[in-house]
């Protein structure tokens, strides 16, 4: 990866309003922070701004000659305001402090560098007291025209380990990923070709509810020369902040963790579990430790309308949960886990080539910055992929649900990432506006109601979001010169042009025809 260290650069203060998006097209995200904290679990179907999932972090331990000489989470400081947040659960608001879940009161490195060129996050941890370098490489795949490698639902996660003092160190870099199904709560280590994996999952929801879903956390190791990898497949269950605080006992010993278990009824729910590597490294020697954090949530619903609604004209009956268009891809977690670490080195070189590309322009810093910043919303809980792929977008997000529903006409008119680096998605918006949300009088409510073929909102069209979907149409045939799609939603354009001067248009845009 080429760039200028010195652009899009952030330290100290500068780190406190980062939430990079790590996820695919469509899937959801979980935000990396500044500081390197795992923050704003947006991978449940809708926006959870601020959100912990539980205790999840990276850290890291060094040891020498039998001896831990340092342990640190992978976090740096966290920044003020430090009173507890307004509006939250009692014993975490205001006059409570920081969170427990931010893990403030355990080690952490003095000094975090974020270096943010979306869609690839580096960070440099440094703390003088830590005998080694640390760098993270943050990312989700980000290759124009592959759809499907850019909709993996994971965030893919490297540090490179530097020993820089004059004696071999075993270091050992632990992935925590915490639970967040009801009880009774499954997880399971479990050895692959490539490396291991730690599966969450429970016994108590049906397959089919909105509810089910699963988490993997993937250790890649077969990029090491003699990994060494153990873990917790249940943090220690009890009273007060006795989990914490065994987890750290257990993980600053010298040596591997030790498993613990539970039967699920034991179990219940609220669990971490843990995934350590562990590799020796010479003096002056790297290596990187490399993790996924999977996520499969399949089944989706409109929680913000419900359904039917008052404000739809139905049409027919359909199915009120539809799947995830990466559940049609990846029946499980450990299936997205698979194809994430098997393909990592071509997911990376491809993303790094886009990633070049842009950086490499002429551009002002700060229309770069805005251009390759923006194209996050890609991969953001703005959009949606329906389950026959369709791309569905908000206009924004609230922090806990989508805002203003219904890939609006006029609003998504202005959006130019999508149809020029995913053009093939770009048409599944015309398709489903031409197919789904069209009246019999060739009227275009601006937002698309779902579940898709419900039928079309209750409210008047808009010209310029009418009009907007035909000049759309003729750029993306202009992109993708494909006559064979314009053919058959040419019906659908030319009776939404002829809407303009119908007697059926409530507004009369132009009934003389004079333009």
């Amino acid at each position: 990866m080429t760039t200028d260290n010195a652009r899009f650069l952030y330290t100290g203060a500068q780190t406190s309003q980062i939430s990079f998006p790590l996820g695919g097209l469509g899937t959801g995200c979980i935000g990396l922070a500044g500081n390197g904290r795992l923050i704003d679990w947006e991978i449940f179907n809708r926006p959870n701004k601020g959100s912990v999932n539980g205790f999840s972090h990276f850290a890291i331990k060094a040891e020498a000659d039998g001896q831990v000489a340092d342990a640190r989470v992978l976090h740096g400081d966290l920044r003020p305001p430090y009173q507890g947040e307004l509006n939250s659960p009692r014993f975490n608001s205001f006059g409570w402090g920081p969170r427990r879940e931010y893990l403030t009161g355990l080690p952490h490195f003095q000094d975090v560098a974020f270096r943010g060129e979306y869609p690839i996050a580096t960070l440099d941890f440094a703390d003088e007291r830590f005998p080694g370098q640390v760098t993270l490489t943050a990312f989700n795949p980000f290759i124009p025209l592959d759809d499907i490698a850019s909709g993996l639902p994971a965030a893919f996660f490297e540090y490179t380990v530097t020993n820089t003092s004059e004696r071999p160190i075993d270091y050992t870099v632990v992935g925590v990923l915490a639970n967040p199904l009801p009880a009774n709560n499954l997880n399971q280590a479990e050895k692959t070709d490539w490396g291991h994996r730690l599966h969450l999952a429970c016994d108590s929801v049906d397959p089919a509810s909105t509810d089910y879903g699963q988490l993997s956390l993937a250790a890649a190791t077969a990029n090491l020369p003699d990994p060494h990898v153990s873990w917790q497949e249940y943090w220690y269950r009890g009273a007060w902040f006795d989990s914490l605080e065994t987890y750290w006992t257990d993980f600053t010993a010298p040596g591997p963790l030790r498993n613990r278990t539970y039967p699920p009824a034991r179990a219940k729910d609220k669990n971490e579990g843990a995934l350590a590597v562990r590799q020796r490294l010479a003096p002056g020697e790297s290596a990187a430790f490399r993790f996924v954090i999977a996520w499969h949530y399949p089944n989706c619903f409109n929680y913000w309308n419900g359904y039917p609604s008052p404000r739809l004209v139905q049409r027919e009956e359909v199915p009120p949960v539809w799947r995830n268009f990466y559940a049609t891809q990846w029946p499980d977690a450990r299936a997205v886990t698979d194809a994430a670490v098997t393909g990592w080195d071509d997911l990376y070189s491809r993303t790094v080539q886009f990633h070049d590309a842009l950086f490499a322009t002429d551009l002002p810093d700060a229309a770069l910055d805005a251009v390759s910043a923006n194209i996050s919303i890609l991969k953001s809980p703005t959009v949606l992929r329906l389950e026959d792929g369709t791309f569905y977008g908000w206009e924004g997000c609230h922090p806990s649900e989508g805002c203003c529903e219904g890939s609006c006409t006029h609003v998504w008119n202005y959006a130019q990432a999508l149809p020029f680096l995913f053009p093939a998605l770009e048409r599944t918006m015309r398709n489903a506006d031409y197919g789904y949300n069209l009246r019999e009088d060739g009227g275009m409510p601006f937002r698309l109601q779902l579940p898709l073929g419900a039928g079309y909102w209750n409210f008047r069209p808009c010209a310029d979001g009418q009009f907007g979907g035909v000049l759309k149409t003729y750029r993306d045939w202009k992109i993708s010169g494909d006559t064979e799609w314009l053919r058959a939603i040419w019906p659908a354009v030319k009776q939404s042009i002829e809407f303009a001067w119908s007697k059926r248009n409530f507004d009369r845009w132009d009934p003389d025809k004079t333009g």
